[in-house]
């Protein structure tokens, strides 16, 4: 797995990321034609001169042969695409270093200045509570931000406990639970994070996250 650090070299990492495949694609498009051109020869040479291969026949494989190379450009051509389009990611992924995004995640980072997630509402909550986890999983704060719209909805932690003591800086995790009408709302949940570094996977592009490791590009909501 290739991993792309911050750069400004965007053309080389661009070359980098494209042309590996095209040759091997083109030299497997040529010999299939070549192989199919020695066929049709070696028929045309061997055939019965007193029943001749008919004009009708000759036409017919002549455009299979044609369309067999249609078909070999296409997937050529749709292999180069597929190259670009994944070089374009990386270089989009790159401007995410050093940023900080919400993505799914139950982390808490509290630091001097608090700490921040985000809920993801299925639908409208009559009411919706976020429980701050210490390591052991055990409730030191409890916040009770009412009703809320379905769509995502930001929260903020002073790092104070349930008493108003503040708490030391360090990891945290949450829980979320929302209900409407006495039923439970779908959430997901978001954690803010720092992303490190961005590398191809194959289902598209993976970017490390503090806290959270490696999530497909996907899993971000925002980027800040």
């Amino acid at each position: 797995m290739a991993v792309i650090a911050a750069t400004d070299n965007s053309a080389a990492l661009a070359a980098q990321l494209s042309g590996t495949k095209t040759a091997t694609a083109t030299s497997s498009s040529t010999e299939l034609s070549d192989r199919f051109l020695k066929l049709l020869v070696t028929q045309l040479k061997n055939q019965d001169p007193l029943n001749p291969m008919q004009n009708a026949e000759l036409t017919t494989q002549l455009a299979q042969m044609s369309t067999v190379e249609g078909v070999n450009k296409l997937n050529d051509s749709m292999t180069g695409l597929l190259t670009q389009t994944r070089a374009t990611q990386a270089l989009q992924g790159a401007s995410l270093i050093g940023r900080q995004v919400l993505a799914e995640g139950k982390l808490l980072n509290l630091g001097a200045a608090g700490a921040a997630g985000g809920v993801n509402l299925a639908g409208t909550a009559d009411s919706l509570k976020i429980d701050i986890l210490n390591a052991s999983g055990g409730v030191v704060r409890s916040l009770d931000l009412g009703a809320q719209p379905a769509g995502l909805t930001r929260f903020a932690w002073d790092g104070q406990d349930a008493a108003g003591n503040a708490l030391a800086q360090g990891a945290y995790g949450f829980k979320v639970s929302a209900s409407a009408a006495g039923k439970s709302v779908e959430t997901t949940a978001y954690s803010l994070a720092e992303a490190l570094s961005v590398s191809l996977a194959a289902n598209g592009l993976d970017v490390e996250l503090t806290g959270l490791g490696n999530l497909g590009l996907d899993k971000i909501k925002q980027i800040f």
